[in-house]
């Protein structure tokens, strides 16, 4: 069912049939009131009449109806009223009957006091009557039926006046409804069409932002944003994998190009065996460049897509490994490590690819501080973070290359000449986002580069 007809359905149609069954039920209940109203009043004209019947002079019997000086004004609404004697013959009505109107057939009352007994009746031109009938003893023991008589047709005709009121009023909103609920179809069908056609372009590989935002709060509105932003993500990601396939085709390219003129220029020529041996061991070199970089790309690829085993553990057992490991490396080069840590910091991570980054990050330490320098490596607490950072008194980062350094094959210009391709720092970034943190370059930093890796103290949802 197309989304018009459902909200016509679910938003008109039956709305507007509840509301008239509820106008039906509250009319029945409307009716039954008024005759309630009716009954009731009909009792006290009865208990009325019944104990002044023969408080006339000579306890003579009457209707006060008949003689009240607001006959006049009370005549079209006053109930009829008949009194008949113990042998059922009528001693008297009101109103008065007409001149050549049939005769009021005989009621005899009853021979002891009782209940009154209402009673509803249809005229021969089918008007409805509502009837009281009460049994009255006279001073004198004789027994009279007070017989009194009151029109519904008053309420009959309020209950018609209110149904066609009612029914006029529930057209209206009917109609009201059917409009606004056309409305709210076209917009949400223009909304979920674009949508839509958003999810087609994104089938067929087309990532492109579209034309025009959704700017409505609620769920479709949500509902369109959420695509957007996934879009932008996926998009994201496909340019970083472009990019990442450019330059790896690029860093590859190079060392298979050296290899290439060494084997070119070996098989030139009869070479001598110490010429055949340099060039090979040329080829060697560029062998190993190339290995270096495939295991690289297997590490990132590794710390993007890899099954992680995310445990409780304690960081700073960690960060110990870490560091001890470094310390052969770091005395041949002249260089100190001093951890500075808690006795114990427990989080929720990946052993495997976490140490991997610190690895990476003390590295880099390694690599750029100069003969005779120390390298801070610090675990802290601040909130609901663990922050490490590794600081050290190499030449530094540039301000301009503080972002982009994450970035793979992304070498800053004074690091050049240093052994590497640059994909060092991706991996720390990676390994970061897989567990709900990230990896940055501290600021304002007078001299070296402090890197700061932040991981959360709990497991965050969607990491």
């Amino acid at each position: 069912m197309r989304l018009t007809r459902r909200l016509w359905l679910l938003g008109a149609l039956l709305p507007s049939l509840a509301t008239l069954g509820a106008l039906l039920v509250a009319g029945q209940l409307f009716r039954a009131d008024l005759e309630s109203s009716l009954d009731r009043a009909l009792l006290a004209q009865a208990a009325v009449e019944s104990v002044s019947l023969f408080d006339g002079p000579g306890q003579k019997v009457h209707l006060h109806m008949a003689v009240s000086p607001l006959v006049e004004q009370v005549r079209p609404f006053a109930p009829q009223g008949y009194l008949y004697q113990s042998d059922g013959k009528l001693v008297m009505r009101y109103p008065p009957i007409a001149e050549g109107a049939p005769e009021e057939p005989r009621r005899v009352p009853g021979t002891h006091e009782g209940p009154p007994v209402l009673s509803t009746r249809v005229a021969r031109d089918g008007s409805r009557w509502r009837e009281v009938m009460v049994n009255v003893s006279s001073p004198q023991g004789e027994w009279y039926g007070l017989r009194l008589l009151a029109s519904l047709g008053q309420v009959d005709r309020s209950v018609d006046s209110y149904f066609r009121l009612a029914f006029s009023l529930a057209a209206v909103t009917g109609l009201l409804l059917l409009g606004v609920q056309t409305l709210q179809a076209r917009r949400l069908s223009r909304r979920l069409a674009a949508i839509r056609l958003n999810l087609e372009r994104l089938r067929e590989g087309n990532l492109t932002p579209p034309t025009e935002a959704d700017a409505g709060q609620d769920e479709i509105g949500q509902l369109s944003a959420a695509l957007a932003e996934a879009t932008a993500r996926v998009r994201g990601a496909r340019e970083a994998q472009e990019r990442l396939i450019a330059n790896a085709a690029h860093e590859l390219r190079t060392p298979l190009a050296l290899m290439r003129t060494s084997m070119d220029l070996g098989l030139r020529r009869e070479r001598s065996p110490e010429e055949l041996r340099d060039a090979l061991q040329d080829a060697r070199s560029e062998v190993d460049r190339l290995a270096l970089l495939a295991d690289t790309l297997l590490d990132m690829a590794t710390a993007g897509r890899g099954s992680w085993d995310r445990k409780k553990g304690d960081l700073c057992a960690l960060l110990t490994q870490a560091v001890e490991g470094s310390r052969a490396e770091a005395e041949r080069r002249g260089l100190l490590v001093h951890l500075e840590a808690p006795d114990r910091a427990e989080a929720w991570f990946d052993a495997g690819s976490l140490r991997q980054a610190v690895d990476n990050l003390l590295g880099n330490a390694l690599k750029f501080s100069p003969r005779g320098g120390e390298i801070h490596v610090r675990l802290t607490l601040d909130g609901v973070l663990h922050r490490v950072s590794v600081a050290d008194a190499g030449p530094g980062i540039p301000p301009s290359d503080h972002v982009a350094v994450f970035e793979p094959f992304h070498r800053v210009a004074s690091a050049e000449a240093m052994p590497g391709v640059g994909l060092g720092l991706a991996i720390v970034q990676e390994v970061a986002r897989r567990h709900g943190g990230r990896a940055y370059v501290a600021p304002e930093v007078r001299r070296g580069t402090e890197m700061v890796l932040e991981l959360p103290t709990a497991p965050r949802a969607g990491t």
